[in-house]
């Protein structure tokens, strides 16, 4: 795969000789690959990822993956708060409001792979920019093709996704698996519903149901993350 490169002057050292084992997918919600790019290397703007894949499936890496770039900010997933100095980032060229296209999903399928067999980076800890941050971001947004990547062994998806009525079981046991499988709880149930229901279930409205909740028990049981005390 052809990798063209433009450095951007905004990253720095990973913390305390942290190594990737994140990976973040983000969308740029702006009109243009090329506007992206300006943005994430304008020093001005304090932001950067690792990669930028345009919808063509042009691939251009901005920042050594050895490095910590600038695309996470505040949030964590699971023990980790610094998601910056423990992950590689991820922009996608799209508005937020298109269908990914082929070519850009299958840049984005190579590219993961690679960067998961260099780092050993497991499928569970590909994330969306809104699982890691779910009270202020919704990228890469409920048009991106979560179970594509997880039939590929580069992401997760739960075994059975089915409509029911609300859980018999109190709203404390969504909360619960959430932690457990890498959800902040101090966003609230809300966005944490409303971030899980991006990836896993974007079509789901209304109220806590009784298929979120077997879906994010499942997905606990089979992935949970190191609930440790909050570090790099």
């Amino acid at each position: 795969m052809g990798v063209l490169t433009r450095p951007s002057p905004n990253f720095g050292e990973r913390r305390n000789g942290a190594r990737p084992d994140l990976i973040v997918l983000h969308y740029t919600a702006m009109n243009s690959a090329d506007a992206a790019l300006d943005r994430l290397c304008d020093p001005a703007s304090e932001v950067s990822a690792h990669y930028l894949i345009a919808e063509n499936g042009t691939l251009c890496q901005l920042v050594r993956e050895e490095n910590r770039a600038w695309h996470a900010g505040a949030g964590a997933w699971g023990a980790v708060g610094d998601v910056n100095s423990r992950s590689i980032g991820i922009e996608l060229a799209n508005d937020g409001d298109t269908p990914f296209p082929e070519p850009q999903m299958a840049a984005l399928e190579r590219l993961l792979a690679g960067a998961m067999a260099r780092w050993a980076i497991p499928p569970e800890r590909v994330i969306a920019h809104s699982d890691m941050a779910p009270n202020r971001k919704i990228d890469p947004g409920a048009r991106f093709d979560w179970r594509r990547l997880a039939l590929q062994g580069l992401s997760v998806w739960p075994a059975h996704l089915s409509r029911s009525s609300r859980p018999d079981t109190p709203n404390g046991a969504f909360l619960t698996a959430a932690r457990r499988f890498g959800y902040t709880a101090d966003c609230g149930e809300d966005a944490i519903l409303a971030a899980f229901r991006l990836r896993f279930r974007p079509g789901a409205t209304g109220p806590l149901e009784g298929a979120d909740l077997r879906a994010i028990q499942a997905l606990a049981q089979r992935f949970p993350v190191d609930q440790g005390p909050r570090t790099a």
